[in-house]
């Protein structure tokens, strides 16, 4: 007969960890900006949008909801001991410049700050413009 399994916990998600370096991905689209706050290996810490800040519609998009999405992601792992970070930058969204703003106002050293937005090299063929 199988012995039963102690109701322990073993471990709970939200436990504080000590995180001396991150790395800091905003994406940031022409509707939203989203701020993911990774370790080194690429797990995540902490992430923030401006939807979830309490944005709706169209002013998920502007550059104050962006800020605020970076400053709501960056103020959790602050208190993890975060001191260093790299940021890697994608999309072509308002908020690329107020997010990165928010996270030089923020405190943490930043090693290099790269922009990672995808582009084709004549890939696939682009959807035809749009007629207003």
């Amino acid at each position: 007969m199988a012995k039963p399994i102690p109701k322990t916990k073993i471990g709970s998600r939200k436990h504080a960890r000590k995180i001396p370096k991150g790395v800091i991905h905003v994406q940031a689209s022409f509707n939203n900006t989203i701020v993911t706050v990774t370790d080194v290996r690429g797990r995540v810490i902490s992430w923030s949008s401006a939807g979830t800040c309490g944005f709706k519609g169209t002013r998920r998009g502007t550059p104050f909801a962006a800020q605020t999405a970076a400053g709501n992601a960056i103020r959790t792992v602050a208190d993890q001991g975060m001191q260093r970070a790299e940021v890697m930058i994608k999309g072509p969204g308002l908020g690329r410049d107020a997010a990165l703003r928010a996270i030089r106002r923020s405190g943490i050293l930043l090693k290099f700050i790269r922009d990672v937005t995808p582009m084709p090299h004549n890939g696939c063929r682009s959807p035809k413009k749009r007629r207003v």
